[in-house]
């Protein structure tokens, strides 16, 4: 019999579908799904004042702080990317992101804040975020403001494919906004299919279908969030050594791998580094890719 659950988290929601006995209890199993993608924002979002992320951002240079092990897992998988990636993957752009307006505190770009945040030299975050993994501390070496909107949700993912898998549930679709990970095949042998959204922003509808059996896919694009800066559309996606909005053509990146953290990481990584370097790295990794362009042009691996 085929289950739904959903509920709201991270500024969007969360959904599982799943097929299991008829008359299965689901009461534990959904409040288990909110438990673990709560406990993600709790610990990860930006948005909220007392977060472990938020605590972290505002400890003093050099300082040990103490870290819940979820948020340390994330850490350092973002570190490990950030470093395959050169820095295209940099979780260390927080200040960046909110002078241009994608902040918790505003809309618009705030010129003052983007001169004195290019202006400054910034150390690597790969350098500067220092993990004590079995103690669960981190320390910055240098001012840095962390920004998991790239990894989080993905992370929050896996994290329901855990409790999915816990239930002993062999054959479910879970995910957060267009953040995806499928476990099995239904009944009938078919695999799992998620919508390939068109990069419009004003719109949602489908382009094509993806199929999915043991697997997760991340969407990174730059047309859901934005803002407009004298007629000009500006990306919510940072280029790290530019220290500005992406703007290379790339409408959005959807990467398909093993686990949802990686593919919403190396999503991010992807709409930065460019279709020609994005490709080699993606090869070399065993991931699928699907590029769209602002013209309308795809290019896909899967």
């Amino acid at each position: 019999m085929r289950h739904a659950l959903n509920g709201p988290t991270m500024g969007t929601r969360y959904a599982a579908v799943f097929f299991a006995p008829e008359g299965m209890a689901t009461d534990a199993l959904a409040a288990s799904l909110f438990e673990a993608v709560d406990r993600v924002d709790r610990q990860m979002s930006t948005w909220k004042p007392e977060s472990d992320l938020n605590r972290l951002n505002a400890a003093p240079v050099g300082d040990w702080v103490t870290i819940p092990g979820e948020l340390m897992r994330v850490l350092a998988e973002a570190l490990k990317i950030g470093r395959a990636t050169g820095g295209a993957f940099d979780i260390g752009v927080g200040a960046l992101v909110a002078a241009w307006g994608f902040g918790p505190g505003g809309r618009q770009p705030d010129q003052s804040l983007i001169a004195a945040s290019s202006a400054l030299p910034r150390a690597a975050t790969t350098e500067a975020l220092r993990l004590d993994v079995g103690g669960d501390r981190v320390r910055k070496m240098a001012p840095l403001c962390l920004d998991l909107s790239g990894i989080a949700k993905g992370f929050g993912v896996d994290e329901m494919a855990r409790v999915m898998d816990a239930f002993g549930i062999g054959s479910w679709l879970v995910g957060i906004d267009g953040e995806m990970r499928a476990r099995g095949l239904k009944p009938d042998g078919a695999p799992w299919a998620v919508a390939h959204e068109r990069p419009d922003r004003h719109s949602r509808e489908a382009m094509g279908v993806i199929e999915l059996t043991d697997m997760a896919v991340a969407t990174s694009g730059n047309y859901r969030h934005w803002v407009e800066v004298e007629g000009k559309l500006l990306s919510h996606t940072m280029d790290p050594a530019t220290r500005e909005p992406i703007d290379n053509g790339i409408a959005s990146v959807s990467v398909l791998a093993a686990e949802c953290m990686a593919a919403d990481a190396w999503a991010t990584a992807f709409m930065v580094l460019g279709v020609e370097a994005a490709s080699k790295l993606a090869a070399a990794s065993g991931m699928g890719t699907i590029f769209v362009f602002n013209d309308g042009t795809v290019r896909s691996t899967i």
